[in-house]
């Protein structure tokens, strides 16, 4: 339930961008500066706090992500220029950065069987953020207060999180630091995973790259795709183009479960270039139905390269190492929902938006294709049934 608060409140300002557009006359490139400076806070966060989980126990990191997600929500509530903004963003990333590794370690360690936490981890966030845009759009296009009443639900439901929080037991003891000094090296940014596991972990993130990207398009750019090359100028089918690449993830996830995560992977990202040229051609000229069945494919595929990635990363390493792997693979994910996004903003104002999603599409699928084919050449014969099955981590 933390994964998918946090998570719809990452999407939920997503259809409100040109609403902000409208009222303080910002560019494409300050649209997609917002929806990055969240990331690099993000980013921030769990390059230094996202292994804190490990020494100080779960429920302390998720009750201080919690509150920091409550203030960036009154934050924005009170913007009133783009400048407020941009700091209720970096907050909703501070926020969304420090729980990320601790909820995403917590659910493994709760998890009744070895597949259903990867099956959280892959379901929750794409739910999360599909439910997030399309609420959001819903609530802009016909209820009162668009830019008020969006956060004041995602912060009730912080406060309610809060409360439940007390009554979730801890899944990692405070093991603490050996010394004060050891407590502020454990700060100091760092993203990696034990040398034991590097190789197949390097192996699957070419492919996770490539889904994070394609959602980065879609949560800076999307709306204004809707409203700029389609000319549909509806808050609510903005979100629900969000709406559509999230939810099918979720079905996939659903879907794909319980099959060797390797496999699912290699469909996934051939299913996702799949998706990606049938968005492509919808820009080109094909039509709003053809770019929304195109986003349902591609978020199919999405979904399954996602789940099946989450289930092998979550075979890796010793438990007591969990939030350090899951924090270096959301840095990652994160650096590719971001910085690609930055670029397109900036390629936007130069060559239009509509030369812009078609390039972005053409990399993104090229990307997976070629990630697929090193997986399927490379991926061990024998290994990605026993991380779906084992209930530990494999040991060196």
């Amino acid at each position: 339930m933390g994964v998918f608060a946090l998570t719809s409140s990452s999407s939920a300002p997503s259809p409100l961008y040109p609403v902000y557009q409208e009222q303080w006359g910002f560019s494409p490139a300050m649209l997609t500066t917002v929806f990055a400076v969240y990331v690099l806070a993000l980013l921030a966060t769990l390059l230094t706090v996202g292994a804190l989980s490990d020494h100080v126990g779960r429920r302390p990191v998720v009750a201080a992500s919690l509150l920091i997600l409550l203030a960036s929500m009154v934050t924005f509530i009170v913007s009133d220029s783009v400048t407020w903004l941009l700091v209720a963003r970096i907050l909703q990333g501070l926020a969304v950065g420090a729980a990320t590794g601790a909820l995403s370690a917590a659910v493994i360690d709760l998890q009744p069987n070895p597949k259903t936490g990867s099956l959280v981890n892959s379901v929750a966030p794409s739910l999360g953020l599909a439910l997030g845009a399309a609420g959001a759009g819903l609530l802009v296009q016909f209820a009162p207060f668009p830019t008020v009443l969006v956060y004041a639900l995602v912060a009730v439901l912080a406060v309610v999180l809060l409360v439940a929080l007390f009554f979730v037991p801890e899944t990692s003891p405070a093991v603490g630091f050996e010394s004060s000094r050891h407590a502020w090296r454990s700060l100091l940014p760092s993203a990696s995973v034990p040398r034991e596991v590097r190789a197949p972990y390097v192996l699957i993130l070419p492919c996770l790259m490539s889904a994070w990207a394609l959602g980065g398009l879609y949560m800076s750019l999307g709306p204004s795709i809707v409203r700029s090359v389609f000319g549909v100028d509806n808050h609510l089918v903005a979100g629900l183009a969000i709406f559509a690449l999230f939810a099918a993830g979720s079905l996939a996830a659903v879907a794909m479960r319980g099959r060797t995560p390797h496999r699912v992977v290699i469909a996934g990202v051939v299913v996702l270039a799949t998706g990606v040229a049938a968005v492509v051609a919808a820009v080109l000229g094909g039509g709003i139905a053809v770019y929304f069945a195109g986003t349902a494919l591609a978020g199919f595929g999405w979904g399954a390269t996602f789940l099946g990635a989450m289930s092998v990363i979550g075979g890796l390493g010793r438990p007591h190492e969990r939030g350090r792997i899951f924090a270096t693979t959301f840095v990652v994910c994160y650096l590719a929902f971001s910085v690609p996004a930055m670029v397109a903003g900036a390629a936007a104002s130069a060559f239009g938006l509509t030369a812009t999603a078609v390039g972005y599409g053409v990399a993104v699928g090229v990307l997976a294709l070629l990630a697929g084919a090193g997986l399927l050449l490379r991926a061990p014969k024998t290994g990605p049934a026993q991380l779906a099955e084992v209930p530990e981590p494999a040991r060196p």
